[in-house]
């Protein structure tokens, strides 16, 4: 279920002329391709982790080493899949599971087997939500990177930040019955953009030091919205959510043209593509009409706080601090998602939270720019949080999750969300920051041990996947 990177374009010489698609046919394939519903069953995760120097973490490491480390890092035998970001961010994104303890243990394992091989290199994984280190530098040159950066650079500075600098936790749940109720795919969709505002502010953690975000407690949410005047905006939740994407999804521009061979990929300014559909491109950049491959290419490149891939995709939480502590949203997400009492508590919060906040597509509307700035310090998301954190602890056990996973949600409950503080709270400018050496006592152990898991005693990591 999760996989966020596409497929690489690989031309076929024997399919000289593929179908090109009119309106009707692309319509019906984003229908096809977005809400799969049924029960939800599966429960996945995207962790995306910046690598660092275990002896000197404030430094940008050489290309070379980082390279070598994503190099041992796919070589192990992994249930997860190992990618990286343009920024030399390693992401492992985990199998789809059918429980969340098989979701969680999965990702133990093999974050615990990523951890030795880089160690053995000097080096250390690290949850936070926006690299500090400077100069941002890109790693990955591609063609769809060369296009991607190209793109964003017309709109200012975000997009290589986003592309260079940040690192989430992505948590992906089932869409949801195709009928209505507390687990309807309608239901679902709404309480994904609602609560992104609650999930933003409880798990900010990426402190703005300067320039546009500075002081914004999640200067990641500020970078992704202001990547692009609508690629990272959600369709308006008060249409059918089939209808509402396939229209967004047309009407946003195209980013890119792939290339059938090792050229650049065309980078046409002002063509949606529904315009690319109508016209061929007349002339503002490609000069043919699109085809499947063409529109499911775009669909990669759109970047909504929640992505519909069949399953949802939850795209609006920093990264987290400690070895564990993405084990919280994670857990928090399926309880409010998964478990119909808490979904319905849940929708009731963060309804009225919204409602009282105005209205206006996520992430730039007030509530969602309330959470990124001043996170759980605003007195109406504390409530909404603390609510929903109490309705996630009490599903936690109904939903068969183990002991320690509801000892780290409450332990985060009691640190950061009914006291108003959310990790950036935490971060230590010292360590990461560039500006100077760490401070006595924060070396490698105390990059690897930050965060609420490093205030309790950890339980053993399962030892390697669940069968």
């Amino acid at each position: 279920m999760p996989e966020n990177s596409p497929a690489p374009y690989v031309h076929d010489p024997a399919d000289t002329a593929p179908t090109p698609l009119d309106e009707t046919a692309a319509e019906d394939l984003i229908h096809g391709i977005c809400f799969k519903t049924g029960p939800p069953r599966t429960l996945g995760a995207e962790l995306e982790w910046l690598v660092l120097d275990a002896e000197r973490p404030w430094l940008p490491l050489p290309p070379d080493r980082l390279t070598a480390a994503h190099a041992a890092a796919r070589d192990l035998p992994l249930r997860s899949r190992v990618t990286v970001e343009p920024g030399g961010q390693l992401e492992l994104s985990s199998a789809p599971a059918d429980s969340l303890t098989a979701c969680v243990d999965g990702l133990r394992a093999d974050l615990t087997a990523v951890r030795g091989a880089l160690r053995e290199r000097g080096l250390v994984l690290h949850g936070l939500g926006e690299d500090p280190r400077r100069p941002l530098r890109r790693l990955l040159a591609s063609p769809r990177y060369d296009a991607m950066e190209a793109y964003f650079d017309r709109t200012g500075p975000a997009g290589r930040a986003m592309m260079r600098a940040s690192a989430s936790v992505q948590v992906c749940v089932d869409a949801g019955h195709e009928e209505p109720g507390p687990l309807g795919h309608g239901r679902r969709w709404r309480l994904a953009h609602l609560l992104g505002a609650v999930l933003v502010a409880s798990f900010a953690n990426s402190p703005g030091r300067e320039g546009p975000y500075e002081g914004w407690r999640c200067a990641r949410q500020g970078i992704w919205s202001d990547i692009d005047a609508r690629r990272a905006l959600a369709p308006p939740l008060d249409a059918e959510p089939r209808s509402a994407w396939v229209r967004h999804a047309l009407d946003t521009e195209v980013m890119c043209v792939r290339c059938p061979d090792d050229g650049p990929w065309a980078v046409p300014r002002g063509l949606t593509f529904r315009d690319w559909l109508r016209t061929g491109g007349n002339g503002a950049g490609p000069t043919r009409r699109p085809t499947a491959e063409d529109l499911e290419y775009h669909l990669t490149t759109l970047f909504p706080p929640v992505r519909p891939r069949g399953h949802l995709e939850l795209r609006m939480i920093d990264a987290q601090p400690g070895e564990d502590g993405w084990i919280v949203p994670v857990a928090v997400v399926h309880a409010l998602f998964d478990d119909p009492e808490a979904a319905e508590t849940a929708y009731r919060v963060v309804k009225a939270l919204a409602d009282a906040h105005g209205t206006g597509s996520a992430p730039r509307n007030p509530l969602w720019r309330a959470a990124a700035r001043g996170a759980l310090a605003d007195p109406d998301l504390r409530a909404a949080a603390t609510a929903c954190f109490a309705a996630a602890g009490e599903a936690l056990p109904r939903l068969g999750a183990e002991p320690y996973v509801q000892e780290a949600v409450a332990a985060f409950a009691d640190r950061y969300v009914r006291r108003g503080r959310c990790p950036a709270d935490d971060v230590d400018d010292a360590l990461v920051a560039g500006r100077t050496r760490a401070a006595p006592g924060t070396g490698p152990a105390a990059v690897e041990h930050t965060g609420p898991a490093a205030h309790r005693r950890r339980p053993p990591v399962a030892k390697g996947p669940r069968p």
